[in-house]
Parts: C-alpha cells; sequence; structure tokens
C-alpha cells in the first residue's frame, strides 16, 4: 500500500536548488515527505498545482512590523498578514519598537506576542547598543533571535553606534553574523543643511552615495580585523556594490526591490514623501550598478525593508516626513515581474529569498524543498497580470509606493509548515505562526 499524506500538491513546476521540473510534493506533519510521482498515493488533501510554478517559501529577513509600542502604524498580526497575502512564508523583524528589542525582556516578549499570532513564522533582530555590549554574545542566541542588528546611522536614541570604537566593541563579542544599516552619521549630521523643505528630491542628495560607501568601508575594515561576518543591508549604491565583491569573504549584501524598481528623480516626482527611505532610492546609474550586483551574484538576498508609516505621517511636509514604506506584501509580485522581463532567472530569484536567507543565517530546515525540511511553500502564477492596488494592501498602513502598477507573475498560494495560509488572495486558515530555529541555536 502507498504511504499516505496529509497533503499533496500534485503536477506543479517545482522549483528549487537542483533546478526545476514537474513533481508531485507530499507533506506529512509538517514536513516534505515525498518528492517525485505520487498519482497513486493517498492524501487529506490534494492541491492541483497544473501551471503554476512551486517554490521554497520566500524568507523576508528585514520588516518592520512596529509592535510593541507603534501599532498604529501595524503590529505583528497585521504585518504577518500581509506577508502570507504576498506569498512570503517567513520574517525577521527589526529591533526599533516601543520599547526597543535591546535585552532578553524584550524579545522574549515579542516572541510570545508573535506566537500562534503571527500568520508566518518569525524571528527578531536585537539592536546593539552602547549599554548592552557585553551581552550581545548571551543575547544573539536566544530563542526567536535572529542575530544583532546595529544601526550605523539613521536612527534615534541608544539604537546607534556611529564610532569604531563602538563596531569595534560589537563585533568581538559575537559569534553570529550581524546585520547593519551603513550610512555614515557624522556625514549625515554634516549634510543636513541640503535638506530642501518640501522637497522629498533632496533626500538622496542629503544621505548621499559617500555617506553609504564610507560606513560600508569602515564596516568592512573592522570585519576584517576582528573575524567576524557582516550583513549590509539594503545597499543602495553602485559603489558599495564594487567594494562589497572584494571582500565577500566576511561581507554579505542585501538589496531590496525598490532599490531595484525605482528611480530619483521620477519616484520623489510621482510618490512625493511616500518613495522616502532610508538609505534613499537613487538614480538610475546606482539602480542599474545594483541589478549588474545580482547579474555577478555579489547580492545574496532580498529583503524589503516593509517599513510602515500611516498616509497622515507621510504626508507630512519633507523633511518632517518619516522615512519608510510598505514592501512585504509586494516583494514576491515585483521581482516576478522583474523574472518575466529577463532581468534575472526564476532560480536565481529563489537563491535570493530562500536558499540565501537559509544560508547566510544558517536558519535550520527551511530554505529548500527537501525530504524532512519545514514544508514551507510559495506558489505562484508566472503567466498571470494582476494591477497592485492600495486596496490589495493587507498592511494596517494600506498603501503601498506600486499602486496602480502592472505586473505579471502573481502569489497564488503561501503554504507554512505544510499548513495552506493564502490560496488565491483569501486567509485560508487561522494564525499559527512558530519562531524560526538556527544552527548555531538549536539548543535554546
Amino acid at each position: 500500500m502507498a504511504d499516505s499524506y496529509d497533503l499533496i500538491l500534485k503536477g506543479g513546476t517545482v522549483v528549487n536548488h537542483d533546478g526545476e521540473g514537474l513533481r508531485d510534493l507530499g507533506i506529512r506533519a509538517g514536513r516534505f515527505a515525498a518528492i517525485g510521482d505520487l498519482s497513486r498515493a493517498p492524501a487529506g488533501e490534494v492541491i492541483d498545482c497544473r501551471g503554476l510554478h512551486v517554490l521554497p517559501g520566500v524568507i523576508d529577513t528585514q520588516v518592520h512590523f512596529r509592535e510593541p509600542g507603534l501599532t498604529h502604524k501595524e503590529d505583528l498580526e497585521s504585518g504577518s498578514l500581509s506577508a502570507v497575502m504576498g506569498g512570503v512564508t517567513a520574517v525577521f523583524e527589526m529591533p526599533n519598537t516601543d520599547p526597543l528589542t535591546v535585552s532578553s525582556d524584550t524579545l522574549a516578549d515579542k516572541v510570545q506576542r508573535g506566537h500562534h499570532r503571527m500568520h508566518c513564522d518569525f524571528a527578531f533582530f536585537v539592536g546593539a547598543t552602547a549599554d548592552n555590549t557585553r551581552q550581545l554574545a548571551e543575547l544573539e542566541r536566544l530563542p526567536g533571535c535572529a542575530g544583532i542588528k546595529v544601526f550605523m546611522g539613521s536612527s534615534t536614541g541608544s539604537l546607534l553606534v556611529a564610532d569604531d570604537a563602538g563596531l569595534r566593541a560589537v563585533l568581538k563579542v559575537i559569534r553570529r553574523r550581524a546585520s547593519f544599516h551603513a550610512e555614515d552619521e557624522p556625514r549625515l549630521n554634516d549634510r543636513k543643511n541640503l535638506r530642501v523643505e518640501g522637497d522629498p528630491r533632496s533626500h538622496p542628495i542629503w544621505r548621499d552615495d559617500v555617506a553609504a560607501l564610507k560606513a560600508t568601508r569602515r564596516l568592512v575594515t573592522i570585519a576584517h580585523e576582528t573575524g567576524a561576518r557582516v550583513h549590509v543591508l539594503h545597499v543602495s549604491t553602485a559603489q558599495e556594490i564594487e567594494f562589497l565583491a572584494g571582500h565577500k569573504d566576511v561581507a554579505s549584501v542585501e538589496t531590496t526591490p525598490h532599490h531595484l524598481t525605482l528611480d530619483a528623480p521620477s519616484c520623489y516626482e510621482r510618490l512625493g514623501t511616500r518613495a522616502q527611505m532610508n538609505p534613499p532610492v537613487r538614480d538610475a546609474v546606482h539602480r542599474a550598478g545594483i541589478w549588474n550586483g545580482i547579474r555577478d551574484a555579489v547580492v545574496d538576498v532580498l529583503g524589503s525593508d516593509h517599513a510602515p508609516h500611516t498616509r497622515e505621517e507621510k504626508a507630512k511636509s519633507y523633511p518632517a516626513s518619516p522615512s519608510g514604506m510598505t514592501g512585504v506584501q509586494t516583494l514576491v509580485p515585483i521581482m516576478l515581474d522583474h523574472v518575466n522581463a529577463g532581468r534575472l532567472s526564476l532560480l536565481r530569484f529563489v537563491d535570493l529569498t530562500s536558499a540565501g536567507p537559509a544560508r547566510l543565517f544558517g536558519i535550520a530546515a527551511k530554505g529548500r524543498i527537501a525530504v524532512g525540511y519545514d514544508a514551507d511553500l510559495t506558489v505562484v502564477d508566472l503567466k498571470r497580470s494582476e494591477t497592485i492596488t492600495d486596496k490589495w494592501i493587507a498592511s494596517r498602513a494600506g498603501w503601498t509606493p506600486y499602486d496602480g502598477v502592472t505586473v505579471t507573475g502573481w502569489p497564488i498560494g503561501t503554504l507554512v509548515r505544510g499548513r495552506k495560509v493564502m490560496w488565491e488572495g483569501s486567509l485560508a486558515a487561522p494564525a499559527q505562526g512558530e519562531r524560526v530555529r538556527f544552527l548555531e541555536t538549536l539548543a535554546s
């Protein structure tokens, strides 16, 4: 008698580390149990995936879900709903909440808040400060911790480590890969006079490419000195791509769909402050340089940098307007549109959004379709054209910079640990999100 399964996905084109082809997937107890021809196998449920592509679950390694303290913009439930509606199965959330995620207590509080309340799986970064440096080695090993996040620029209060001595102290004590917002704080402060009241086009002039490159160079130098692994978030300049290509021994690279899709000054002229983020969206030359980084595999992962603000907050006159935009729900369709346009292959997209995150952060049993792994899947229709609208966005913010943009390639289904969470635009199951596990902290 054939083995039975809880769920079989039948007839889809499975895209994985070994290529792509027509295969069935058998899932049992939340994990992949068989890959191949399962036409004779019984199952509790069968999903017909003919004409669809079945990808390893997309992992978004940079989101801001604002809870606790800023839940008028977003919370863990609404942010994770936005994630699964866009085909994302796991997220790493950032520490700039209120209170800041900088201690064992504040991390544990977030993990508890997310457990079976978030719709996708999750982990949380712990922020480095001048006050908690000595505790970072312990904090980075706690359950649910994605690693240490360091703001070299663009932060307030204690969540800022702007000087080399502080960076060196952090990198000397930690053992896991740490993630960095790399903009040079002294240069940002010196150039504030370049901001033009009411004109967000001045945002990338103030926060220029030199500020980004200078911080990234400083970071890589100290990483070599200390033997630490660093991850440079939302790389936004062509110069950084060229520089980081020579330092892949210590530095990994993230970029965002926004920096690959939008360009200045047109995005500011069309979207105003809704295009304002840190580091800024820059001109087409920098965008082309980042695409070169995709082509040459300098870029390791994509992160949405989902950082929602309300419409009212974004409507403030620049520079009083806050930086950040929604992105977790649009990551998959925007990038699939780039796939259809021939800018990257579907296999490269999978590497950037599942295999890459698993490899860099040492995620346990996620990031590929393999027997014994968590059955996380993003099911997409590469031929389907849809128009992204504010109305579609499930984030509490309720808007997207891509409102009115028509794309080809669309998320059809999201499965988290074998559970069909989203299918054809509808929520299919109650929230059951759990913390992501990591190879370096399996005992926690």
